[in-house]
């Protein structure tokens, strides 16, 4: 943790509680009390820096991360990129948008060939059942860029392996949905989150075409 992961953290506590009081409440870099959100009709829930270690070395793969829930499903997010200047938002149900303009997932419906975002180390492991086929893969730090990513199209898929804290992902995830795309746990059920203990066993997103090849791989693990 930096002084710029607290400085960001303090800002956006700041400036969104002071014109959303009622909302929930829930950051990397503040003490969880469930009391300030489980229940809430609306709940911020963020990452002030994802990717902290992307950013102590200068490589653009770092993010702000902000998810807005209604109950326990992800509703609206921004990703903000300040290295590359890129900015992803969405709202379900309303469409999503890479600096303004309209994106989605891609039709991809092959994982041969497939753009797929995450650690190439991953996909080579010999514990897998059936080997993955040969894939794109592409490496980035920061899993809200993973997400953001998908969202727009510049990759096919992400899987995000064991346990992950909700701030993570919740912007992502309401951002891929409001892109078309679908957004689950590894083994295809859909996430919730808001939960006590703020995590989800792993994510899985994907356009349409894609995200069932996704699940038939993983939902073994």
């Amino acid at each position: 943790v930096t002084n710029v992961d607290k400085a960001v953290d303090a800002m956006l506590e700041l400036r969104f509680l002071s014109k959303r009081p009622d909302y929930g409440w829930l950051s990397e870099e503040t003490p969880d009390n469930p009391e300030y959100r489980v229940g809430k009709a609306r709940t911020f829930m963020l990452d002030p820096i994802d990717g902290t270690a992307a950013l102590i070395a200068k490589v653009p793969q770092w993010t702000i991360s902000v998810g807005i829930l209604d109950g326990n499903r992800a509703y609206a997010g921004v990703i903000y990129n300040p290295m590359t200047d890129e900015m992803f938002t969405g709202v379900v149900g309303h469409g999503a948008w890479h600096n303004g303009r309209p994106m989605k997932v891609s039709d991809a419906a092959s994982l041969e060939g497939a753009r797929m975002i995450g650690q190439k180390s991953r996909f080579t492991d010999k514990r897998w059942p059936t080997p993955w086929p040969k894939m794109d893969v592409i490496e980035r730090q920061s899993i809200a860029y993973r997400m953001a990513l998908v969202a727009a199209g510049m990759g096919d898929a992400t899987l995000l392996f064991g346990w992950k804290h909700e701030w993570d992902i919740a912007g992502g995830a309401a951002i891929i949905e409001a892109a078309g795309g679908s957004v689950t746990d590894l083994r295809g059920d859909p996430l919730r989150f808001n939960n006590e203990n703020p995590r989800v066993p792993g994510v899985a997103a994907a356009g349409a075409g894609l995200h069932p090849l996704l699940i038939e791989r993983t939902k073994a693990l």
